[in-house]
């Protein structure tokens, strides 16, 4: 097609087939993902940055602000990608992966994990991926980069904030790193700091105090950290903790 003037122009048919082909290279690439974190505000800022579906190719398909909420929703959803905060109300990410096993291994369709956090603590990041997360970025990443790593982690890659990805390296290849410990790996994430304290010798109503719950929930979980790891008192898991440098 040519004007006045006699120079090519594109045909609109022409036009209309390269819009249509970039949006269904769009299509094919969407990610469902669910933002799990406990301060609504952040998965607000995530949602706006990332959330632009035509976009980005992100579809926020849920939200939670704690453990249960959490596993509820990725369970109805069922995202191709979860971002996980680490330090969540009810048991943390750990937790949250714990009872997420099965979508994680799920043959058709896997249910992955991103923890984006702004923890860089050794315990955390080594906490989560043995937990069976794909990668670990920090809140400082940008939006665009925090889009590149949810569509790598759906595609099976594991993707760390640069810093962290020696970190991580070295840390499982050392003859330092600590083994895994299955009793302990029993216990969630709030047993597991319940136990520290009554190790460290707290008394019940100081440990209340300390993790914001009441003194019949602290019960519950030395109960339960009693029974899973099979002791008999206190004064046994205290030993037990210190053995394993718990304390």
């Amino acid at each position: 097609m040519t004007d006045a003037s006699g120079a090519s122009q594109p045909a609109d048919g022409a036009a209309s087939g390269a819009a249509q082909e970039t949006a269904q290279e769009t299509a094919q690439r969407r990610v469902r993902v669910v933002l799990v974190d406990d301060h609504r505000m952040f998965r607000t800022g995530v949602q706006a940055e990332i959330g632009e579906t035509a976009r980005t190719g992100v579809e926020v398909v849920g939200e939670a602000a704690d453990v249960d909420q959490a596993v509820t929703v990725i369970g109805a959803t069922r995202p191709e990608v979860v971002l996980l905060d680490v330090h969540l109300p009810g048991g943390g990410g750990v937790e949250v992966l714990r009872r997420s096993a099965a979508l994680m291994a799920a043959a058709d369709r896997p249910v992955r994990f991103l923890a984006l956090s702004v923890s860089d603590a050794a315990e955390d990041v080594i906490g989560v991926i043995r937990g069976g997360a794909r990668g670990y970025v920090t809140k400082t990443i940008t939006g665009t980069d925090l889009v590149d790593a949810i569509f790598r982690v759906s595609e099976g890659d594991a993707v760390f904030s640069p810093r962290l990805a020696g970190f991580v390296l070295d840390a499982f290849a050392s003859t330092d790193a600590p083994p895994v410990d299955e009793d302990l790996d029993r216990l969630t994430q709030r047993e597991r700091e319940v136990l520290r304290l009554i190790a460290r010798g707290y008394a019940y109503k100081e440990i209340a105090k300390q993790l914001f719950i009441s003194v019949k929930t602290v019960e519950s979980h030395v109960s339960a950290v009693l029974r899973k790891l099979q002791l008999s008192n206190r004064h046994e898991l205290t030993r037990w903790a210190t053995a394993r440098r718990l304390v």
